[in-house]
């Protein structure tokens, strides 16, 4: 890789992790005004971070290691997530080295190890809200990784690959939106990315009512720096979904300033659709969860059957 190279990848993964907070904020303030509420500023998140900056961190008594490498592994694993991401799919391409990985099946890898640590955390401090939430977050995963799979396979059909960036190159252009495979992989991904997220109507993550958390749940004993940690890196999942989401499954053509152009377009659009969906949507009750990412496994067989039975021209 060229040193111009690595330093546009630099750029963009600051970038990515600068801007990660914001997403989160526009997508909160953009639901209260859609909801006719003045709401929190979008910058709220940036202020709540340095809030938890300046505070100590928590140390429970009897926690292990396992507590307290948590935040770590989950920051290393989301930063290793967006470095794949911006080398892969992100515009302008990037010459990166191929035995340095971005294959789809390594995403799915970190977001599991993220998400293993979050809940060997919680069951280490044994609390009875963390291991709930830890317990539900795995029982959700269960159905999102099975729907995840499907939509790798459907990405992977048109690039012969499961590396991100055959998988970018073959989904450029309009070509692949001849196919109706195409369209299923985007509806399917679309409700991975909102589960990944935790968004509404899998979670919400507005709530603080202990009862009803996924996502936040394990996090409850958690202080300071370690919870900025790991409230930047559930603001950065959004970039990480929302990213595989434009730069595999939505339409970029053009040269490079004009797939930029797009991609910025896209991720406007995108975020501002989830705050749509969730001024619409109500949170559904836990066990209607897998129906609901079900139904996307069942959209992405469609796909499958007719890549199949109708191939692209």
């Amino acid at each position: 890789m060229s040193a111009v190279a690595l330093v546009v990848l630099v750029i963009e993964v600051v970038a990515a992790a600068l801007l990660a907070p914001l997403v989160t904020g526009v997508i909160q303030t953009t639901k209260a005004r859609l909801q006719g509420r003045l709401g929190p500023s979008p910058f709220q998140p940036y202020r709540e971070l340095r809030r938890l900056w300046g505070k100590s961190c928590v140390n429970p008594a009897g926690t292990t290691v396992l507590y307290r490498l948590a935040p770590a592994v989950v920051v290393a694993a989301v930063v290793c997530c967006l470095v794949v991401v911006a080398a892969a799919v992100l515009p302008p391409a990037i010459p990166l080295a191929r035995p340095l990985g971005s294959d789809f099946i390594l995403i799915l890898g970190l977001l599991a190890l993220a998400r293993v640590a979050v809940a060997l955390s919680a069951w280490d401090t044994g609390q009875g809200f963390g291991l709930l939430g830890a317990a539900r977050d795995l029982f959700v995963a269960i159905s999102a990784e099975v729907l995840m799979m499907l939509t790798l396979v459907l990405a992977a059909l048109p690039a012969g690959s499961t590396d991100l960036r055959d998988m970018h190159a073959a989904g450029l252009g309009t070509h692949p939106w001849q196919n109706a495979a195409h369209w299923c992989g985007l509806v399917a991904f679309s409700l991975v990315a909102i589960t990944e997220m935790g968004r509404q109507p899998v979670d919400n993550p507005d709530t603080h009512l202990e009862l009803t958390m996924i996502h936040e749940g394990p996090l409850l004993e958690y202080a300071g720096r370690d919870l900025a940690y790991l409230q930047w890196a559930a603001a950065a999942k959004h970039v990480i979904m929302i990213s595989l989401l434009i730069g595999i499954f939505l339409p970029l053509a053009g040269d490079e300033p004009v797939q930029i152009a797009a991609t910025l377009a896209w991720f406007v659009v995108v975020v501002v659709g989830v705050a749509f969906a969730e001024s619409f949507l109500a949170k559904m009750r836990l066990l209607r969860v897998p129906a609901f990412l079900a139904t996307g496994s069942v959209v992405a067989l469609v796909g499958l059957v007719t890549w199949f039975v109708v191939p692209a021209s």
